[in-house]
């Protein structure tokens, strides 16, 4: 009896297994590979007109994140070495007193790009969000995606997916804690998972409006 349930409980642990490596390991893999041939250098990525950079958090006072900073300074990195000619800030402003696009915004100010060549997308909320508004709202028919490696996949699966054919530059200037990394990236799993669930089946349409083209 109790051989049987050692067997009983094993095959259910395998079955569990399997099932988690369909639903949420193979998925990102085959977003990570997806995205690999689109992965670039601030050095080697072709130039392209638009640059998205991707919402990651604001501090208790307001200003980015560490990782945001990254972010904001890799984009400023690609107007610099004309890579790029404008950005579109895309963040989360679901509330009044939490502003990501106008934190970067001023952050971008702050290392010198002119408030004339920024554009901000205030209905970021999600990846899917931005890549969706992107081509809706701002017109954006093909950018370069700005955000860490962990998360680059991804953006570039959805933004592909939805209209904004994309290459991407990972923001990996600054070395962030193990166990942050690790964080990040198990929830990609998850995160992925979703992308593909959204992008095949939910479709699920994020706030929208009047088009504002990026000239």
């Amino acid at each position: 009896m109790f051989k049987k349930l050692i067997y009983f409980i094993w095959r259910i642990m395998r079955i569990l297994f399997f099932a988690a490596f369909l639903v949420l390991v193979l998925p990102r893999l085959l977003v990570i590979a997806y995205g690999a041939a689109s992965t670039h250098t601030v050095k080697n990525v072709p130039a392209d007109r638009v640059a998205i950079v991707f919402g990651a958090g604001l501090r208790y006072d307001g200003t980015p994140t560490a990782i945001l900073r990254d972010r904001v300074e890799t984009a400023v990195q690609l107007y610099q070495n004309g890579k790029v000619s404008k950005l579109l800030m895309s963040g989360d402003n679901s509330v009044v007193d939490y502003n990501e696009p106008e934190a970067m915004r001023q952050y971008a100010l702050s290392l010198g790009i002119p408030d004339e060549d920024i554009t901000l997308d205030f209905a970021g909320r999600r990846t899917y969000d931005t890549c969706y508004r992107a081509s809706a709202i701002f017109q954006v028919q093909s950018a370069i995606l700005v955000t860490q490696s962990f998360h680059l996949p991804r953006a570039l699966f959805l933004c592909n997916s939805l209209g904004v054919k994309s290459s991407g530059v990972a923001a990996d200037n600054i070395y962030f804690r193990k166990i942050s990394r690790l964080i990040w990236n198990a929830r990609e799993f998850f995160a992925t998972t979703q992308a593909v669930w959204d992008v095949y089946l939910a479709k699920p349409l994020p706030i929208l409006g009047e088009p504002e083209p990026i000239y």
